[in-house]
């Protein structure tokens, strides 16, 4: 069967760990996972808890979990004592069927967060489907792999992906605890990093950062944890001179099912501009005529079509394009508004340095769209009104605006507009 815990490299003197906590060399490595192993004592399938900062220990950790034949629930350090109260609850314990190796939790964004049992096998399958799509020529002869920089916690399914993709291509890990944007410059000057992934917040901070001059050899940046809208793209690319392909998938599907492949980008390049890219080898997608909810289909799966929630399209050559969620939409008097669709103008005006949509209660049309705006500099709600309608037709328009100093969001990124008020 396979087992994640095969994906623990071989002992030897190579790192394969860089992190705040120091270098870990491979046999390093084993040692440690050797021991958590014969402290661990569990069944097999026994979901354990694993709360650590981003570190070699917590590698450690995971891995022992899963050559114990148990099952790794990750929990982030920073949740408060009753998020922690509810995830032991619902999941620390309990025994799960042969094959699951974590489980993990969607989002959280407009509601409690789901626990998600993924399992070894479809994992392993996910990654070489990916692998599949992002090789192109063979490395050189005797050339050593380049590290993978993992800019996010490895409480999130992101982070922990990332971990497995790197050691499945016998790779060294480069992890931090908490984005910087100096730190992170730096890390991809002294690693020589020409790809890597990061989380749209990230690329945000990072082209507003006047310190930094450029991001050399950074050639490659995928999109990863929450949706990346065509006008930061575009920042990004033209503040550092990087390619960023976008991708899609959920934690439900076990990672990735859709992405840009090097060669996309140079053939397609700005005409493709804020999709998601295209299906991986095997992956059928779909969107429902009635309500365009994206539908996916994976070799394998038990389920036939499943639901993401997403709303979306998929164009002529195959490319997809999400637009939000279908929890999201507006319903504005039977008049659908994609919060996605009126964030990006938000986002154009020059007043503007963040934007959410939600939807609020009306009495005669049942929803509204209320917009929640971070100033850059002070405009008025007549100003952004007039702004709007230059890109929107009116019943897209927000009907107020509210200032908030940031928009709450989770460590993936995604904003949390389930504690947005609308009132």
């Amino acid at each position: 069967m396979t087992s994640l815990g095969d994906l623990l490299p071989p002992a030897g003197p190579e790192v394969c760990v860089h992190a705040p906590d120091g270098d870990w060399t491979r046999t390093e490595l084993r040692e440690r996972v050797d021991e958590l192993v014969a402290e661990l004592r569990v069944e097999p399938g026994t979901a354990v808890g694993v709360s650590l900062p981003n570190g070699g220990e917590l590698v450690a950790a995971m891995f022992a979990v899963w050559r114990a034949g148990a099952v790794l629930v990750p929990v982030n350090p920073r949740l408060t004592p009753r998020e922690v109260e509810r995830i032991e609850q619902d999941v620390i314990g309990r025994h799960f069927g042969e094959g699951i190796a974590i489980v993990s939790f969607t989002s959280g964004t407009t509601g409690p967060p789901k626990p998600v049992p993924l399992e070894h096998a479809r994992i392993v399958e996910g990654i070489d489907q990916v692998l599949a799509t992002l090789r192109a020529k063979p490395a050189r002869p005797g050339a050593p792999p380049m590290p993978n920089l993992i800019p996010v916690s490895l409480s999130l399914w992101a982070g922990i992906y990332q971990v497995l993709f790197a050691f499945r291509l016998d790779a060294p890990i480069v992890l931090m605890d908490g984005f910087d944007t100096l730190d992170f410059a730096e890390l991809v000057r002294r690693f020589g990093i020409r790809s890597t992934v990061l989380p749209p917040p990230a690329m945000v901070m990072l082209a507003d950062d006047a310190r930094i001059a450029d991001l050399a050899p950074l050639k490659y940046v995928r999109s990863i944890s929450a949706p990346l809208s065509p006008l930061q793209a575009r920042r990004f690319r033209d503040r550092f001179g990087i390619n960023v392909l976008n991708g899609y998938g959920q934690t439900e599907l076990g990672g990735e099912v859709v992405g840009w492949s090097a060669n996309d980008s140079k053939v397609h390049g700005d005409d493709k501009l804020g999709s998601v890219g295209r299906p991986h080898p095997g992956v059928e997608l779909r969107v429902d005529d009635s309500t365009g909810e994206v539908l996916v289909r994976i070799p394998g799966r038990i389920e036939d079509w499943q639901r993401t929630g997403d709303v979306g399209r998929i164009d002529d050559d195959g490319f997809v394009w999400i637009d939000g969620r279908v929890s999201e939409m507006v319903n504005r008097g039977g008049l659908k508004v994609h919060p996605g669709e009126v964030e990006e103008v938000l986002r154009l005006a020059p007043s503007v340095r963040d934007a959410a949509v939600v939807g609020a209660p009306d009495d005669r049309l049942g929803e509204v769209p209320v917009a929640f705006v971070v100033e850059a500099a002070p405009i008025d709600d007549d100003a952004l009104q007039a702004f709007c309608r230059e890109y929107l037709a009116p019943y897209k328009v927000p009907v107020r605006f509210e200032r908030v100093d940031a928009l709450p969001r989770n460590e993936a990124g995604k904003v949390l507009k389930g504690e947005l008020i609308t009132g």
